[in-house]
């Protein structure tokens, strides 16, 4: 019996560690979730377990490779970005991978933006707001003040997902998705790197730059297959939207962030749009896409612990209410600082909290979509599948026709997606993302 063609993701996120295999057809026909304990870096601050996910990956290709009805033509990686492993001559991380949420010295940072033409003027040129250790580029700037002998010693500063593609080609490199996305090492105004980093001797332990793409041959044992060079996983879950629609769109990918991605808007951020949390990021063409963020996700967790509490209900509960057009809803507002004894029960509660949110959303989204020509946005993620806020989401957009986009695992697909002709002989599939479309009646507006 033939064996069946498949390429294998590792879809990296903070909690869960996945595992896929996808057939040509991009069918998942296996897949595995892990969990990894944190371990701490030197100051005592919470970071992933880098060795645990080195020995993950070896494992489970172990595994992979002793199944005898599959043949791997391709590997290729997605994870969380500004996180880089530091690697000396033989490839061994020199330091732990710190977390990206990691305290950064004011007095640093001062010295950084003093340095090279202040916050305003930098945030324009690096597309991404100052946003401390989120700025993986920092990070390098720190370790290199802080800790001058721990970057003499280092060949690369890779990545996570260049260093997890290192750890089975051999070979380093850099990923525009990566180095693209809110770092501060790409000037997106020359399209090259930024000053700061010849000046500062960073270039020499940054690896070579290499399509997303290209595709490597494997040191790791097996059959012959290719191994890709990761990507960041924002931009990997925009690949499948970039392939099945080509009218001007926009992308809500919601989770513990809501990023509004426009691949069709290429203004230049403004510093207005800055000071709103707008940025760039890239797509695995090296093409910048601009992009808004809301921190809704985490926002809603708690306040659905909030509501779920005061109302004594449980919080799974929240997760299928139906949409109800008829609860009166106050002016928006921030949710939390409104008082439960105001509403009657929780569900008008919740209502309330997914309009504050929706209009906080709509504000945030209508920074990208100004100035295109943008008929439609697609929601994926969490909130896609969450009717209240769907609806919400319709009435506030009456010119743009609101979808819920739903995709088994867009981020692992996109990682496929980008190496596509490099493994898998047919064609695209066209239906690789569902749509459920969201009309509102105008006369359910509560305004």
């Amino acid at each position: 019996m033939a064996r069946v063609p498949v390429i294998v993701i590792f879809d990296v996120g903070k909690t869960n560690k996945k595992l896929f295999l996808f057939d040509e057809q991009y069918r998942i026909i296996f897949e595995r979730t892990a969990r990894f304990t944190e371990t701490t870096d030197e100051d005592g601050d919470p970071c992933e377990n880098l060795e645990s996910l080195r020995l993950s990956v070896f494992d489970s290709l172990r595994e992979v490779f002793k199944m005898k009805d599959i043949e791997v033509k391709a590997i290729n990686f997605s994870t969380y970005g500004a996180s880089l492993v530091y690697i000396n001559e033989d490839g061994n991380p020199l330091t732990p991978l710190y977390n990206y949420l990691k305290t950064y010295p004011e007095p640093l940072k001062q010295q950084f933006y003093k340095k090279y033409g202040g916050e305003a003027a930098f945030s324009v040129q690096s597309a991404s707001p100052v946003l401390g250790s989120l700025n993986s580029g920092m990070q390098l700037y720190r370790l290199k003040q802080e800790r001058p002998d721990v970057f003499a010693s280092m060949k690369y500063a890779l990545h996570l997902p260049q260093y997890m593609s290192y750890l089975l080609s051999g070979t380093a490199c850099s990923d525009i998705t990566s180095i693209g996305c809110h770092t501060n090492l790409w000037d997106f105004t020359t399209n090259s790197y930024h000053r700061w980093v010849k000046e500062e001797g960073i270039l020499e332990k940054l690896a070579p730059l290499m399509p997303s793409n290209e595709v490597m041959p494997a040191v790791f044992p097996g059959n012959n297959y290719h191994i890709g060079t990761g990507l960041h996983d924002s931009s990997a879950a925009l690949i499948p939207y970039l392939v099945s629609f080509h009218e001007p769109f926009i992308l809500i990918s919601t989770g513990t962030w809501c990023i509004s991605f426009n691949p069709f808007n290429e203004s230049p951020l403004t510093a207005e749009e800055l000071e709103q949390d707008c940025l760039c990021y890239m797509t695995f063409q090296g093409k910048p896409i601009k992009a808004s963020r809301l921190f809704a996700g985490y926002e809603h967790e708690q306040q659905v612990k909030r509501i779920s509490d005061h109302f004594k209900q449980p919080a799974l509960r929240y997760r299928n209410l139906d949409y109800d057009p008829t609860i009166p809803l106050k002016p928006a507002g921030n949710f939390a600082d409104r008082q439960l004894v105001d509403f009657p029960d929780d569900v008008a509660a919740y209502h309330q909290l997914m309009f504050d949110i929706a209009v906080q959303q709509q504000h945030s989204t209508g920074l990208v979509v100004k100035g295109t020509k943008v008929r439609r946005i697609f929601v994926d993620g969490g909130f896609s599948k969450n009717v209240i806020y769907m609806n919400m989401l319709a009435m506030l957009f009456p010119e743009i026709e609101i979808y819920a986009a739903s995709m088994a695992q867009a981020t692992a697909m996109g990682a496929a997606l980008a190496i596509h002709p490099t493994w898998n002989k047919k064609s695209l599939p066209n239906d690789l993302i569902e749509l459920k479309y969201y009309a509102v009646k105008q006369e359910h507006l509560p305004f």
